[in-house]
């Protein structure tokens, strides 16, 4: 057979059409409708659900919302009336009746903040609680988690843990207070400000030392007990 005949026979081989699968589908007016329709009857029957969960949600923030506010304000008008109504008692060696108010100024400051914190924390972690109830979230696994990453934090954050905790006790108990003179062991000198983490002292020399509480392992209170 010659070459042109054989091109010849090549060009009138047909093309394969494309089969049925290889078409792309596209979605009719009547799929669309049907999807519209679907979803605006999803909508109707569930718009009332999530109305009443939108608005328990709502409801239960307003509330923890009202009721931080109110909280933290009573405690610190308790603590302004505590202050107030304090009667003044003999000062030390370095300051009289204004060491004796700044004292008092301070300790009351340490627990009104305390007491805000834990009242903050405890109302909103439960109104966060609540809402995920809400929503029908199986609170089990969150706790869980939570506690987990609770314990790694803690661990983590063991030293700032202690000095808090070593704070509170030392403001509560009255174990020092600004000018009293102590010595704490790692350092001594005179008492300037005390913190729920650290306790700041003025040496002999007139250097400042900043005492982390929780590094404090006995207190020795040179001013406590005495009259001026």
């Amino acid at each position: 057979m010659s070459l042109p005949a054989v091109l010849l026979a090549a060009g009138s081989t047909p093309s394969p059409s494309p089969s049925e699968s290889e078409t792309p589908s596209v979605p009719s007016i009547q799929d669309a409708h049907e999807s519209a329709t679907q979803a605006a009857s999803w909508v109707e029957q569930n718009w009332s659900t999530w109305l009443a969960i939108g608005l328990k949600v709502l409801l239960i923030l307003v509330i923890a919302g009202v009721l931080r506010v109110v909280i933290r304000r009573a405690i610190t008008k308790l603590i302004e009336r505590m202050n107030r109504t304090a009667q003044a008692v003999d000062g030390t060696a370095i300051g009289g009746l204004l060491v004796n108010v700044e004292r008092r100024r301070q300790r009351s400051q340490a627990i009104g903040s305390v007491l805000r914190s834990v009242a903050s924390f405890v109302i909103m972690g439960t109104a966060a609680l609540m809402v995920l109830s809400a929503f029908d979230i199986n609170l089990a696994p969150l706790l869980a988690s939570a506690g987990v990453a609770g314990v790694a934090i803690g661990f983590g954050a063991r030293n700032l843990v202690t000095d808090f905790l070593s704070g509170v006790f030392m403001i509560l108990e009255d174990q020092y207070g600004v000018g009293d003179s102590i010595d704490a062991g790692v350092a001594s000198g005179e008492v300037i400000e005390v913190g729920l983490r650290v306790t700041k002292l003025r040496g002999d020399n007139g250097e400042i030392w900043y005492v982390r509480n929780g590094e404090v392992k006995r207190i020795g209170n040179l001013s406590q007990g005495w009259s001026t």
